[in-house]
């Protein structure tokens, strides 16, 4: 628990929940901000948001909303070793069915991981929108979304379950990124290719990218998930990109050969990036690079636009 007093968006992304949730908390049931600084919106302080976590674990749990604010007033301070009154009412400190394990990520993460256990979207889309508002489309990727999705798939593995919680989530953020996209177009030439490489269905990564390269105002093409490999020669041949990155999230759909038919096509690109954890190093064709991160992928197709713009200026 945190001591300094935070406003209803910190809060709200916190807990997972929307903005609009807290108010209507506030004003229904007196579950709102105590801290009053004149001239100063209030703000929660840690036992208002101790009390509101009960408030939202317990609704979750299927609690009438009025009861679970009778519990939540009832509450106790935040006990001095930082642990909530919500512990001492669900000693496991679990949602039920469980939590999204998010490891070391900040807050927002946490409270992404419980609006998507709670099937949430509202929740969800508003605390998307507010990190890329914020932070970017990197920052947003690598410390909100990537650790959430990565461990949705560590709970599926682990259970067989959460299909539901994937879907959602991934509309969500895919709606969100689409949002991204739009809201900054680039002008000039499209010279960078993005394709998922054949029978790859996960696009998610290669749409963080698309809204990345917006955000820093490189033109693009996206083809999607599951490009067959002369579809993809096809599309290089008719447009001559300067890049190219082919995805790939599992090794099933990581043949290197691909990328060599890249390397072959009559119009080359200059740069072909094999993006994705199903690429292993050791398999590449020479002349491909495995970017690691979201960050270097953008960086090296923002350099190579540059470089032939550069070459064609000159």
């Amino acid at each position: 628990m945190v001591d300094e007093a935070l406003s209803a968006g910190a809060v709200a992304r916190r807990l997972g929940v929307a903005v609009t949730t807290l108010r209507t908390w506030h004003q229904r049931y007196g579950l709102g901000p105590s801290e009053h600084i004149p001239g100063h919106h209030r703000r929660y302080t840690p036992t208002d948001l101790a009390r509101l976590e009960i408030m939202r674990r317990l609704t979750a749990e299927g609690v009438s909303p009025a009861e679970a604010a009778r519990w939540a007033r009832q509450a106790p301070d935040p006990t001095p070793n930082g642990a909530s009154a919500t512990a001492r009412i669900h000693p496991t400190g679990r949602d039920g069915g469980g939590t999204i394990p998010v490891g070391r990520a900040a807050p927002a993460a946490r409270g992404l991981a419980r609006a998507a256990m709670r099937l949430d979207a509202a929740a969800i889309s508003e605390t998307i929108a507010h990190a890329l508002g914020t932070g970017g489309v990197v920052a947003t990727w690598d410390g909100l979304l990537r650790p959430v999705l990565a461990g949705i798939g560590e709970r599926h593995a682990a259970t067989a379950g959460l299909i539901e919680v994937e879907h959602l989530v991934s509309r969500c953020v895919s709606e969100a990124l689409a949002a991204a996209s739009r809201a900054k177009v680039p002008t000039g030439p499209a010279r960078i290719l993005l394709s998922c490489a054949d029978e790859e269905q996960h696009t998610l990564p290669l749409e963080a990218l698309a809204a990345a390269l917006a955000e820093a105002g490189v033109s693009y093409r996206m083809l999607g998930a599951r490009v067959p490999v002369a579809a993809l020669v096809e599309a290089v041949n008719r447009t001559g990109p300067a890049a190219v990155v082919l995805w790939s999230h599992t090794r099933a759909t990581a043949d290197p050969a691909q990328l060599s038919a890249l390397l072959a096509a009559p119009r080359r690109p200059l740069l072909v990036l094999a993006a994705g954890p199903g690429w292993q190093a050791d398999t590449l064709p020479a002349g491909v690079v495995r970017p690691v991160e979201l960050a270097e992928a953008v960086s090296l197709c923002a350099a190579v636009r540059d470089s032939l713009d550069q070459s064609r200026r000159d």
